[in-house]
């Protein structure tokens, strides 16, 4: 069988972190041992704004500095999925003066220049951009050509619409749910849904992903481990990372 090697990801910030960047670089050393694919099972469907929070470093102080995506309203900046939250022209030319500060002028012109209108398209147009995403194939989770062949999962989410923005709502008992945090819950009416509409939660990604790509091989970080369920995907050979330090810092470097 020709290896099929894949590794999972949200986008994970605009300059994405490093731990990104090594699953990267530990998927083309697996392939440059066995050849075959890679795919980048790039998991947009996500709604965490947390998920794109961008750690960079001083270049001349050292000090890290978070930045992150702004957003239009609450609503979409805590339950719109990543493929739909937009980008504020305003965001891009406020975050492009302070990047200088952090980041090689190549760098900060490919952000500048960076035309995409959701933070997932944008995110990943960096990316390519970098030259991170070269001879990868991706397969994004809130592509509903992805999600109509994709198999059926006990828990998953919908994308729904509600107060003006469509939102990732659970669905458990047969209601739809927005977890605001803590113990408090937001019911939404209930609405039908299509295929279309669905992404798995976290402890169902696994089949759901594999469901549609068929992979040999899974490059997962630390953090997978402690809750994939290698049983349901006994057809994966999983192979850990590469370990890289300041894994949570985002990785600027732009080909030469």
């Amino acid at each position: 069988m020709t290896p099929l090697i894949c590794f999972g990801q949200q986008p994970c910030g605009f300059f994405p972190r490093r731990f990104l960047f090594a699953k990267i670089q530990t998927a083309r050393r697996l392939q440059a041992e066995l050849g075959g694919e890679i795919v980048y099972f790039c998991h947009d469907s996500d709604h965490d704004p947390r998920e794109t929070q961008t750690i960079l470093r001083h270049r001349k102080t050292g000090e890290l500095a978070p930045l992150n995506f702004a957003f239009e309203n609450k609503m979409q900046r805590k339950f719109t999925p990543l493929f739909l939250k937009r980008v504020l022209a305003g965001w891009r030319d406020n975050t492009t003066r302070q990047l200088p500060a952090y980041v090689a002028p190549a760098a900060v012109n490919a952000f500048r220049s960076n035309p995409a209108e959701t933070v997932a398209d944008f995110c990943l147009e960096m990316y390519r951009r970098m030259g991170l995403l070269e001879g990868i194939r991706v397969v994004r989770s809130g592509d509903p050509a992805v999600r109509r062949a994709a198999c059926d999962v006990a828990e998953f989410f919908v994308d729904v619409r509600h107060e003006g923005e469509i939102v990732r709502a659970r669905f458990a008992g047969g209601a739809l749910r927005l977890h605001e945090g803590g113990e408090v819950f937001i019911d939404l009416p209930a609405a039908p849904f299509t295929r279309e509409q669905v992404s798995p939660t976290r402890d169902t990604r696994l089949r759901w992903m594999q469901s549609v790509v068929h992979c040999t091989h899974y490059i997962a970080g630390p953090g997978e481990r402690a809750y994939l369920h290698p049983a349901e995907a006994p057809d994966i050979t999983f192979i850990d990372r590469d370990p890289i330090d300041h894994s949570d810092e985002a990785y600027t470097n732009l080909p030469a």
